[in-house]
């Protein structure tokens, strides 16, 4: 078993240190669970949830600090996000029984019901940029429709990993139903072949991609992907005196968590000629966001991409769009040498062709310039992702056409990119998502359906085909 530690990405100091898990170890231990909590009353089921959300509550401080501690996000930030955490127990509880509950009627005069049961042992596959969020919105569900789930969060956040399910423990959830094995992508390999009944995944698409190859050959198993986007934000006949908001919206759609939001946009659309003044204050913007460490006091707009290597990524990834003709509006820079941390960077490569359709996972807006609708429309489906996608501008008829025109699974009107309600579903689709959204939509893939036909007695006849 290999070891390895987790890093602040602020000040490269050791936070955490362990070694690999045992997959098969992990995947037995919620095996031998899943038949009792499988049958473990709702209600009861329901309670553990509600002790959890108490005791996440009480410990919020911490969670925040620590989630802050091991991502580099500001600890403001890292507070909605403990928030988010313990606000998903209602809304999942919510979700079950609309989506999940059990429902009777009649159909010409039997009994007619519809129950759900658990898959049965579950794999949660868990992100870097919000680990205790995105897991804890697979794990919730799951075990309000009574899986067991085997955790593997990211090699970069085990610490968040490790407080999360310990909050389980304290909230009284048995042993075994929620097991956590760390490791890296080998170990997030040897879980998804391991004796599961499906796994639930957030993160890269490259990942998600050789996962859904994988599971083609296993099709009783579920597999719920949620993964990136190269998501367009289309400007368009925007009112002056609405400038300054449509420079903020951009702004916060491009730059917020330092980029590294699955819905944050990648791809700023306008139409030729009329950017001069939208650009004047979007700058004006970019110049004064303040990016620092995440205990900082004024409290920065960002911190640092989640890692070193990633950093260079991104700088590699802004230097090949150069070298294809990209003009620097604002460069993509390292703040210091041996941290992560990347000024907010905005590049015209308006018709520049061969650009890669892929995820610049941080704080990168691309932007294309456009003669008309038609042109901005093509230009924002031109991309094999299809996560979230905005306009900003224009009017109902023209939001309507956006709507109809667009290929995502979050559509928004003059908002954020990367503003979406938690209840409601969440996920997108072609390189985004395998059609199995998650937030309020998580009950569904948390449990499959049974339909049954009931009569208290037996009655039954043959009317037709009988020989005298």
């Amino acid at each position: 078993m290999s070891a390895f530690e987790s890093i602040n990405p602020c000040t490269g100091e050791v936070i955490w240190q362990g070694a690999a898990g045992d997959v098969g170890a992990a995947v037995t231990k919620a095996r031998a669970a899943a038949a009792l909590w499988g049958t473990t009353r709702l209600d009861d089921r329901i309670e553990v949830a509600n002790r959890f959300k108490a005791v996440v509550t009480s410990r919020a401080d911490a969670f925040a600090r620590l989630i802050a501690t091991e991502t580099g996000k500001p600890l403001w930030e890292t507070k909605t996000e403990v928030a988010s955490v313990a606000a998903k127990v209602d809304i999942s509880i919510q979700a079950q029984a609309e989506r999940a509950g059990m429902r009777s009627g009649s159909v010409g005069g039997v009994r007619q019901v519809l129950r759900h049961k658990p898959h049965g042992v579950l794999a949660v596959l868990g992100p870097y940029n919000f680990p205790a969020h995105l897991p804890n919105g697979h794990i919730v569900p799951a075990l309000l429709a009574g899986n067991t789930i085997v955790f593997k969060p990211s090699e970069l956040t085990p610490a968040v990993a490790d407080f999360m399910v310990d909050c389980w423990a304290a909230a009284g959830l048995p042993e075994g139903v929620v097991t956590i094995v760390h490791g890296g992508g080998e170990t997030g390999r040897d879980l998804a072949t391991a004796d599961i009944d499906g796994l639930l995944f957030t993160g890269s698409a490259h990942v998600g991609a050789a996962l859904a190859r994988q599971f083609a050959e296993t099709p009783g198993k579920i597999l719920a992907l949620e993964m990136g986007g190269n998501n367009p934000l289309i400007i368009w006949d925007l009112a002056p005196d609405a400038l300054d908001a449509a420079a903020a919206l951009i702004v916060q759609s491009a730059y917020l968590s330092a980029g590294q939001r699955c819905t944050c946009a990648r791809r700023l659309i306008v139409r030729d000629g009329f950017e001069g003044p939208l650009l004047d204050r979007v700058t004006a913007l970019i110049d004064r966001l303040v990016i620092g460490g995440q205990f900082d006091e004024p409290q920065p707009f960002m911190g640092p991409v989640i890692a070193n290597r990633a950093a260079d990524g991104l700088v590699a990834g802004a230097a090949a769009l150069v070298a294809k003709g990209a003009r620097v509006i604002r460069p993509l820079e390292r703040r210091q040498a041996d941290r992560p941390f990347l000024s907010p960077a905005l590049y015209d490569v308006t018709g520049l062709t061969g650009l890669p359709d892929s995820e610049l996972f941080g704080p990168f807006l691309q932007m294309t310039r456009v003669a008309d609708w038609d042109s901005a429309i093509a230009a924002a489906n031109a991309t094999r992702f299809g996560l979230s996608a905005g306009l900003i501008g224009g009017d109902a008829a023209l939001y309507d056409r956006f709507w109809t025109q667009s290929r995502a699974g979050v559509v928004n009107w003059n908002r954020p990119t990367n503003g979406a309600a938690s209840n409601a579903p969440f996920g997108g689709i072609g390189l985004s998502g395998n059609h199995r959204p998650s937030a309020y939509y998580a009950a569904d893939y948390s449990a499959w359906p049974v339909a049954s036909l009931e009569a208290d007695a037996p009655e039954g006849s043959i009317s037709v085909g009988l020989s005298a």
